[in-house]
C-alpha cells in the first residue's frame, strides 16, 4: 500500500515540475545477440522499456547486415537499439529526437553495444525545411510532447524555454550519409500526430529509394488527418499494414482503403513498395 501511495506521488510530481531523472542500466539477453545493454530512464510516468528477440525479429522482414535504417521520434531509444542489431557494426541507424531530456537516454545508448550496433543520435526533429520550433508537452517532465510554429498548441502547456532545431531530412543525409543512402531500407516516425508532415517532407527519399515506412496513426488524428496519411503512401504504390505491436508474433491486418484507418483509435502501420 505504502509503495503505490508513494509511486503515485512521484508521478504527480513528474506532471507538475520539470527535473531531470537518472539513467538506469540494464542487460538482457537476446538469443543470437549475447547481452544487450539498454539505458532506462527513470522517469515515473515513463514505463521500463526491454530488448527482447521477438521484438529485434519484427524488423527482420525489412533490414539486414550494412543497411540504413532511421529512427524519427526515437525518444530513448527502444526501437532504435532493435533497429541497429539488425543493421549491425557495418551499418548505421540515425535516431533524432529534439526532446532534450529523452535525448540523453537515447545518447546513452548510441554508447552501449559497443562491436553489436552503430547508432548516430541527433538532438533535432526532422521537417520540410530547416528551422526552429517551439517544443511543448502535456507533463512537466517531458516524457512526451511535439513541436509546433507557435507556443500555445495542442501538445501541452509545458514548453521548453529554448526553440528547437528541425532540419530537412533528405538535405541533412546527402550532406552527411550520401554513400549510406544506396542502402536506405527503413524509415519509422513516432511524432505525437506530426507524421504526415514528415511523410511529405521526405517524399524525395520515398520516390527514389522506396524504404519500408512504419508510422503512427495518433489517436487524436481526425478523419481528414487518417485519409490523408493513407492518400500520401499509397499514391507512392505502397501497400500499407496495421500491426498490433512490434514483436514478430503481431498480428497484421492490411489497410486497402481509407476507411480503414477508421478501424483502430491510435495504432501502428507499416507501408511496403510494391
Amino acid at each position: 500500500m505504502f509503495t503505490a501511495i508513494l509511486n503515485s506521488f512521484k508521478r504527480k510530481i513528474a506532471r507538475r515540475y520539470t527535473k531531470k531523472y537518472p539513467v538506469r542500466v540494464d542487460t538482457f539477453d537476446v538469443p543470437g545477440y549475447g547481452a544487450i545493454k539498454f539505458a532506462n530512464w527513470e522517469n515515473p510516468l515513463v514505463e521500463p522499456k526491454s530488448i527482447s528477440l521477438a521484438n529485434v525479429e519484427f524488423f527482420r522482414k525489412f533490414l539486414r547486415e550494412g543497411d540504413l535504417a532511421i529512427d524519427i521520434g526515437a525518444n530513448i531509444g527502444h526501437t532504435t537499439v532493435p533497429l541497429a542489431l539488425l543493421t549491425g557494426p557495418s551499418g548505421l541507424t540515425l535516431g533524432f529526437d529534439p526532446n532534450p531530456y529523452v535525448f540523453e537516454i537515447l545518447a546513452e545508448n548510441t554508447k552501449l553495444n559497443p562491436g553489436k550496433i552503430t547508432i548516430a543520435a541527433h538532438n533535432f526533429a526532422i521537417t520540410e525545411t530547416d528551422g526552429e520550433f517551439y517544443y511543448n508537452s502535456s507533463e512537466a517532465s517531458f516524457n512526451n510532447g511535439g513541436i509546433s510554429t507557435e507556443k500555445n498548441n495542442k501538445h501541452g502547456k509545458y514548453s521548453l524555454s529554448t526553440k528547437i532545431k528541425g532540419v530537412n531530412l533528405h538535405a541533412f543525409l546527402q550532406a552527411n550519409h550520401a554513400d549510406k543512402l544506396d542502402r536506405l531500407k527503413l524509415v519509422k516516425i513516432d511524432t505525437e500526430g506530426y507524421d504526415k508532415e514528415i511523410i511529405k517532407s521526405i517524399s524525395g527519399l520515398l520516390d527514389r529509394y522506396k524504404p519500408v515506412v512504419i508510422t503512427e496513426c495518433f489517436g487524436k488524428n481526425s478523419k481528414e488527418e487518417r485519409f490523408e496519411q493513407f492518400n500520401l503512401l499509397h499514391a507512392k504504390g505502397y501497400s500499407l499494414y496495421y500491426f498490433s505491436d512490434f514483436s514478430s508474433d503481431a498480428e497484421i491486418v492490411p489497410i486497402t482503403t481509407p476507411e480503414d484507418m477508421l478501424k483502430w483509435k491510435h495504432f501502428d502501420l507499416y507501408a511496403v513498395a510494391e
